[in-house]
């Protein structure tokens, strides 16, 4: 031991004691103390002259510091003079533990800890390690706690310790649990799970303490005593040991939720339910009774499989099954199942909006109202179900609800509806809806009121974006902190194909399709295909005040840049395309749902992109919206007809251009006049929703004919505030009769005081019970108010805290339950409410029956 380190260690035990006794058992150390020299401190060597050392120390110099030296080992206690000096001061001990102990500023009291666990602090780092954690006060069993933690590489709690162990044991390795038995912490380790989780086994091990954890934790949530199969499977007799306490349910819970060991406890938990035969067990169960569970993967599953089947069998409301698929979003595998369970939420909804559906109409106006007011939310569930349905890559799994879905929205409702359409529009000699705005006086109607006032305007085209996606976006845009929306409804040009659609939103006096086969539309005698001709009909109109750009074209631009535009430019127009860019090709048309999620996003950002470059005014409209089955058609959606006549200009799926059509009973022919444009090109249209036949083109996705998905488009409003007009939902806590906690559950209603709308948005808290101390003395959970209902007892959510053993310490004192919400951008949270309860538990609350 060098003299540097004799000193360091002498000076520690000088801060605490005056006087230090020094027994060089090995006589081999008198050089080093002969040559030490301590700031403060007397050195004497004892050679039988202890009584005088004796009244020297304790009577003349009764405040000086004395380090005694003895050459030879300690005397036994009954002739050592000294014992009751020694035993109220230090002792500098030379051996090997003793150099550990002065090295961590423990005192000798803990030499049987070090010693016993020789092999922990032989390594330097794990001496450093736990140096850094420790404190005076601590105790044998908190040091050993914190040596584990040490080995395990993690926190100094036990459950932090378990939790490396299983992600170890997830991977294949055991080097932490080999090391943490080379350091004789083993023991220790199953006398803490014994401890806190009432752990015992004959055979204890880390594997057999994971399937009793998963094993209890499953009993514990359904009915006890239905599992004696499995316990005598795992446990291998009818002697069944006692099930583990309520501390594991919270283990498990903050286990499963950790984003660390999340994979460790997704692979451990797949091996124990095969051990434990879970899927044999589910398969016999109702799915109701699981809704609350979410130990194994296969939990989910079986709850998916059964929604399927009782949502075809119609045995379930849609109520019903929203506010299962709510709660299950709390659980550990929502997110891989997400989409299938949105996907039946919808199908559900779908189901039960269509059954209180009244699918009539007095004629073209009662239609077009019918449908921006009702009708369109049946396009938006069945969009969203075929969505879901397609991310979740399940095909198989949903076909038999698919196939119900599309048989009902195809016969029951888009054709049904159409073909009421139909006889609407053979009706009427011009294509009108008054007091619904035609197409084409959107820029008189909509943006010429902006100019009046000397205000700019921004105009937002995305192709193909119909009258339902446009309702979520107006939807997804109020969320948006001050932004105000609303939406209006226009009819859409016949045919409702883009050229036209796009000409009809220019400003116009006229329209005409050119008399040849590219469709071109004319306005006042100017081309509007593409991008540049509509920047000069606009310039024109505008006298150099107008501009068109694509989208793409202003996403690229700086904010500079961005301003410049809209500060040179009364009306900007900004023309998206996904939708219809996607779709309208054959071998991506079945990505039509999937384009119009892209567009909605792409939309959201081009406002505030827009709104960031000052423009407090904008429009959002389309030039056409589309029909679109998901499923391959059937025969009997082709027209049996094809179009004939003397000159046919041009074919699409739902619409020919030419002259001398020849009439026939399953096409609509218009003449120009009727549809209120210049020029003699006639326009056939099949009937209802049915296509014409067109070589290398797809079927699925259509527009430009007469249907009411076709037609029918959106006019959104935008207007940017100055002022904040989000808010978030309040939460209440209901006190039930008692605010006593009695036993080692607590069951409590959280309310949420009103619904969840665009500007009242939902909110996210932790709850949990904690001691004055802030100690969580229970599990915590993490909860989403999001309910819309208008009805108040669907807006009450049931929480059921389970207490840990810490709660007996709180025992006869004032508990809290906390409702947290989380900094916004941190992860730190702060207090939303609190409700106070005294803890009075009684000692047969720890009996399960």
């Amino acid at each position: 031991m060098s003299e540097n380190k004799i000193a360091l260690a002498l000076e520690r035990l000088f801060d605490k004691h005056r006087i230090v006794f020094w027994y060089d058992a090995k006589q081999e150390l008198r050089n080093d103390f002969e040559s030490l020299a301590l700031p403060g401190v007397e050195k004497l060597e004892l050679l039988n002259n202890e009584y005088e050392i004796k009244y020297r120390i304790l009577r003349e110099q009764p405040e000086q510091k004395f380090l005694l030296y003895r050459e030879g080992p300690q005397p036994v206690d009954l002739d050592n003079w000294l014992l009751d000096v020694q035993l109220a001061h230090g002792e500098f001990r030379t051996d090997q533990a003793a150099l550990w102990l002065s090295e961590l500023e423990l005192g000798f009291q803990f030499v049987d800890l070090v010693q016993t666990h020789a092999e922990f602090f032989q390594a330097i780092k794990r001496r450093e390690a736990l140096k850094k954690w420790l404190k005076p006060d601590d105790t044998n069993g908190l040091i050993r706690v914190k040596m584990l933690a040490v080995c395990a590489g993690c926190e100094a709690r036990i459950d932090a310790v378990i939790e490396n162990l299983f992600q170890e044991l997830a991977d294949g390795r055991n080097d932490k649990s080999k090391l943490i038995e080379r350091c004789g912490l083993d023991a220790f380790l199953w006398e803490q799970l014994l401890r806190i989780y009432d752990y015992h086994s004959p055979e204890k091990s880390l594997k057999d303490f994971l399937i009793k954890l998963f094993h209890d934790c499953y009993e514990m949530e359904l009915e006890p005593g239905k599992y004696a199969d499995l316990r005598k499977q795992v446990h291998g007799s009818e002697n069944l040991p006692s099930r583990m306490s309520q501390d594991i349910q919270v283990f498990i819970k903050r286990w499963k939720d950790s984003r660390q060991f999340e994979t460790g406890f997704e692979k451990l938990s797949a091996e124990v339910a095969e051990l434990l035969g879970i899927e044999q067990d589910l398969a016999k169960r109702d799915f109701r009774q699981l809704i609350e569970l979410d130990y194994f993967r296969l939990i989910d599953q079986k709850i998916i499989s059964d929604l399927v089947k009782v949502v075809v069998e119609r045995t379930v409301s849609g109520g019903d099954v929203a506010l299962w698929v709510r709660r299950r979003r709390q659980g550990h595998w929502y997110r891989e199942f997400r989409h299938l369970y949105e996907a039946i939420d919808y199908a559900a909804q779908f189901i039960n909006t269509l059954g209180e559906a009244n699918l009539t109409m007095d004629g073209l106006v009662d239609g077009v109202q019918r449908y921006s007011r009702f009708w369109y939310q049946l396009d938006q569930l069945y969009r969203k179900f075929t969505f879901h349905v397609r991310m979740s890559g399940q095909a198989s799994l949903m076909s038999i609800l698919t196939e119900q879905i599309e048989n009902l929205y195809t016969n029951n409702y888009l054709l049904k509806i159409n073909d009421c359409f139909q006889a609407c529009v053979d009706e009427v000699q011009v294509w009108n809806a008054r007091p619904i705005t035609l197409q084409r006086n959107f820029f008189e109607h909509w943006v010429r009121p902006f100019l009046r006032k000397d205000n700019k305007v921004c105009v937002i085209i995305s192709d193909a974006m119909r009258y339902e996606i446009g309702d979520e976006l107006l939807s997804l845009i109020r969320q948006e902190d001050r932004y105000s929306a609303e939406i209006e409804v226009a009819l859409a040009m016949l045919p409702s194909y883009t050229q036209l659609g796009m000409a009809a939103l220019l400003p116009n006096k006229t329209l005409a399709i050119t008399d040849n086969d590219t469709g071109t539309v004319l306005v006042d005698g100017q081309s509007s295909q593409g991008t540049a001709s509509r920047n000069k009909i606009l310039q024109a109109a505008l006298k150099g005040r107008g501009q068109a750009v694509t989208a793409e074209d202003f996403m690229s631009m700086n904010r500079d840049d961005a301003r410049e535009l809209l500060k040179a430019n009364d009306v900007v127009y900004i023309y998206h395309n996904r939708i219809d860019h996607t779709s309208d090709k054959m071998h991506s048309e079945g990505q039509a749902f999937e384009a119009a999620e892209q567009t909605l996003d792409d939309l959201v950002r081009l406002v505030k992109k827009l709104a960031a470059a000052n423009a407090n005014n904008l429009l959002i409209t389309a030039d056409h919206g589309f029909i679109y089955q998901h499923r391959v058609l059937d025969e009997s959606d082709f027209s049996s007809v094809e179009a004939e006549g003397a000159h046919i200009l041009y074919r699409d799926r739902r619409f020919v251009l030419g002259k001398g059509l020849t009439l026939s009973p399953a096409l609509h022919t218009f003449s120009p006049a009727q549809l209120g444009l210049e020029g003699n090109i006639e326009v056939q249209i099949p009937k209802s929703i049915n296509r014409l036949r067109l070589k290398g083109s797809g079927s699925r996705f259509v527009h430009g004919g007469a249907s009411l998905q076709e037609v029918v488009i959106p006019v959104l409003k935008i207007n940017k505030k100055r002022q904040s007009d989000v808010t978030s939902v309040e939460v209440e806590i209901l006190r039930g009769a008692s605010s006593v906690i009695t036993a080692g559950q607590l069951a409590v209603t959280l309310y949420q005081s009103g619904p969840v709308t665009d500007k009242i948005q939902p909110r996210i808290l932790r709850a949990g019970i904690y001691t004055e101390a802030g100690d969580l003395i229970s599990d915590s959970h993490e909860l989403t108010f999001d309910l819309s209902s208008e009805n108040p007892r669907e807006r009450e959510l049931q929480i059921r805290f389970v207490l840990t053993r810490k709660a007996d310490d709180a025992n006869g004192q004032e508990v809290i339950l906390k409702l947290e919400e989380k900094h916004a951008g941190t992860s730190h949270y702060k207090e939303y409410k609190s409700l106070r309860y005294v803890m009075r538990r009684s000692f047969t609350s720890d009996f399960d029956f």
